[in-house]
């Protein structure tokens, strides 16, 4: 039995983005094509921390097997409770537990006898809208309801996958394997939010085809599935490859690949890998054009970088890895981003790309005005970490990067946390995965970023923040050693400057814990950034 991280564990990311506090504030304005970004409990909705009752509860109303709703669940989502969207042209996103979309969702919410709406954002209406779109799916094939194996065709119609070798990939390798090999999901506090236990069972379905697969033409570890919808990249310099594009499929990983070697749907990538990281296909030459980005490109999307690349399609230049999965969801799994790392390292070394968040870019971030993913919780620091360790580039020894995404932070040595109101934003420019901004005011509530250090040493401090004309010119950061005691202090101009490290001092610190703070006890009527914050 494995044990996955608790998806439900990080806070949903807030929709609004405007600072609150008791009197109107000045508000920290991304530009209009910047997208609020989804959250993954979704608005109005709380997800519980215990499934199995929920679980149980729908499959026995709708006479579902209970192993059989949970395997499609684990499949489609890890047991999240997802807001997809569409990041295919022709794909409806998918919804809740069980991946709802379009006709499924419709139809399973009249049958559960709830709206749309509450199978989109409530777990019970979610889990039970899938499990009575089962039942009429299997009354409908006149299956034998307490034959698991015989389950496997409704599987596949409820998948929404077309292609045989994809349908016999989801139903053999995923639904049926997670019911063979069992999985629970903990939460903080060490209670189980799900569990399926192991169930031995053979689906009764034609298996995936045995033949040696091809290894990718650029990735041997990749298995070469073509896709048709390619061309050729343009002569010159920007048709070199110079940047790779992180994408979410906003689906498993099966319907991912079907959907982009299929012609009719006119898109594809040149990698998708699977949200284990046990497989990865290639799908696009890198040497050839892929179709996975709609947008030109913008320098003052991604911090001012390659601004004579503006204007010209991103697709030119670009190489786009796809990954099984949403970008609503709360967490990646460890195999995944670690298979990617490689996958993006192999690509950066053969290309000769600069292996920074400037040149491995998530899609949202060049195409705001549609695409939000891979989403807020994408790892970045991390990620970019893994990349340069492979490659035998490490960032260099001793460095402590806090970013202001927990997620993004090895929490040996580096975390953040918040005091008092402040808002998420996105504005081009920012470091990781977003940033954190709140009104001036005579009140401290600051932004916290703490390190960790073995033995007390003199370290030099940079922080990142996005630039804007409202933003404080008198920004506080403060300085403390593990004690507690003031080590230094600084205030800097965000007005300017913003989109790189900016140095704020040299202090010593102690051994243990120390950490820098941002306060927002300064001149009002501004807002001040917390992004990152290097130590070095």
């Amino acid at each position: 039995m494995s044990t996955f991280r608790n998806p439900f564990a990080a806070a949903a990311v807030a929709l609004v983005l405007s600072a609150c506090g008791p009197q109107a504030q000045p508000t920290e304005a991304p530009p209009a094509e910047t997208p609020s970004q989804p959250s993954p409990d979704t608005a109005g909705s709380t997800l519980p921390r215990e499934l199995d009752p929920l679980f149980a509860q729908a499959a026995q109303e709708f006479n579902v097997p209970v192993e059989l709703l949970k395997a499609v669940s684990y499949a489609e989502t890890r047991w999240q409770m997802v807001r997809g969207e569409a990041e295919f042209p022709g794909q409806q996103p998918a919804f809740g537990l069980m991946a709802l979309r379009g006709e499924d969702l419709e139809q399973g919410a009249a049958l559960a006898g709830v709206t749309a709406e509450e199978a989109r954002t409530d777990a019970l209406s979610n889990l039970r809208a899938g499990a009575a779109r089962l039942s009429q799916l299997a009354t409908d094939a006149k299956v034998e309801r307490g034959d698991l194996a015989a389950w496997a065709p409704v599987v596949a119609q409820l998948s929404g996958i077309t292609n045989p070798e994809a349908q016999a990939e989801h139903v053999h390798r995923s639904v049926y394997a997670v019911m063979n090999e069992g999985a629970v999901e903990l939460n903080q506090d060490g209670s189980v939010a799900v569990s399926l236990e192991p169930v031995k069972v053979e689906a009764k379905f034609a298996r995936p085809q045995v033949r040696a697969m091809a290894a990718g033409p650029d990735y041997g570890a990749a298995v070469w599935r073509p896709s048709p919808n390619y061309n050729a990249r343009p002569s010159g310099s920007t048709g070199d490859p110079s940047m790779i594009i992180i994408h979410t499929c906003e689906g498993s990983y099966s319907s991912c690949w079907s959907w982009l070697t299929n012609s009719a749907s006119g898109v594809s990538a040149h990698y998708v890998v699977n949200e284990s990281g046990s497989e990865v296909s290639q799908l696009v030459r890198e040497a050839s054009r892929g179709w996975h980005i709609g947008a030109t490109y913008d320098s003052s999307l991604n911090g001012g970088r390659e601004s004579w690349l503006n204007g010209v399609s991103a697709n030119h230049f670009t190489i786009g890895i796809e990954h099984g999965g949403y970008a609503s969801q709360t967490s990646f799994p460890a195999g995944q981003i670690d298979a990617s790392a490689k996958l993006s390292c192999d690509i950066a070394r053969d290309n000769a790309i600069i292996k920074d968040s400037y040149h491995i870019v998530a899609h949202g971030r060049l195409q705001p005005a549609t695409r939000t993913d891979p989403g807020p919780n994408w790892p970045w620091s991390s990620y970019i970490s893994k990349i340069n360790s492979y490659c035998g580039t490490t960032t260099p020894t001793g460095e402590i990067i806090i970013d202001s995404n927990s997620a993004n932070n090895d929490a040996s040595k580096a975390r953040f946390s918040l005091t008092g109101a402040w808002s998420d934003g996105y504005s081009a420019g920012y470091y990781g995965s977003g940033y954190y901004y709140a009104a001036t005011e005579a009140i401290s509530a600051p932004a916290t970023f703490e390190f960790y250090l073995p033995t007390a040493q003199t370290r030099t401090v940079d922080a990142w923040w996005v630039a804007g004309t409202n933003r404080s010119p008198t920004a506080p950061f403060i300085a403390y050693n593990a004690a507690g005691s003031e080590v230094g202090r600084v205030s800097v101009n965000q007005q300017t400057n913003g989109g790189k490290w900016v140095t704020l001092g040299t202090y010593s610190f102690s051994a243990g814990w120390n950490k820098v703070q941002l306060s927002r006890w300064t001149t009002p009527g501004y807002v001040v950034m917390a992004d990152a914050v290097r130590v070095r």
